[in-house]
């Protein structure tokens, strides 16, 4: 699976914040810092999930930018996938499993089960998007923060406090945590806090 080189990424060395931007400006961002000597640990993180990125960062500017643009000529490009689905519309044909009554009753709704299955799910994802943005917050500035901060101060009850959603005890027990990794934990926490 290939990474898309304009996803929002933020770069650190050690516990200084280099870059935020696209995949390939934190990662140039990041190989400027090793050609300028640092002996820091060189973290690039998604902004989305704050999953920790592993790059080559060997090699020119040129070389790292190439690695990482998207590479498709006419020849090259994907076959488009047969079989069951609408591909042409991002429809893709996956396997469910249902009780029968639940067969039953999608087969008696207007335009069969995959239509009512995609009504279901729409009207679920609408009524929970604040509960999800909130949850997938937490998942990410905990993620950020237990690789940056896991060994520091306070760290547990700051996890607790943020996934309490008590911005002010979080504040109080990440005090002594380097300022840009505060920062970045408390830019990923910022839904989570707000709820």
């Amino acid at each position: 699976m290939g990474l898309d080189p304009e996803m929002r990424c933020t770069a650190f060395a050690g516990t200084r914040h280099l870059a935020t931007g696209t995949l390939v400006e934190a990662a140039l961002a990041a190989k400027a810092a090793l050609d300028a000597g640092t002996t820091d640990l060189i973290f690039i993180f998604n902004d989305e999930t704050a999953r920790p990125i592993d790059l080559d960062l060997r090699g020119t500017a040129e070389e790292i930018r190439g690695r990482l643009a998207p590479v498709f000529p006419a020849d090259l490009t994907p076959a488009p996938r047969s079989g069951p689905g609408r591909p042409k519309l991002g429809v893709v044909a996956r396997e469910v499993t249902l009780l029968p009554r639940h067969w039953e009753w999608l087969a008696a709704q207007p335009g069969g089960a995959s239509v009512a299955l995609r009504r279901l799910v729409d009207a679920a994802r609408h009524a929970n998007e604040g509960q999800d943005r909130v949850r997938l917050a937490r998942e990410a500035a905990y993620r950020f923060m237990s690789t940056m901060a896991g060994d520091r101060p306070g760290f547990e009850e700051a996890a607790r406090a943020l996934f309490a959603g008590d911005r002010a005890t979080f504040e109080n027990q990440a005090r002594d945590w380097p300022p840009d990794v505060l920062a970045h934990t408390l830019r990923l926490a910022e839904p989570a806090f707000a709820a």
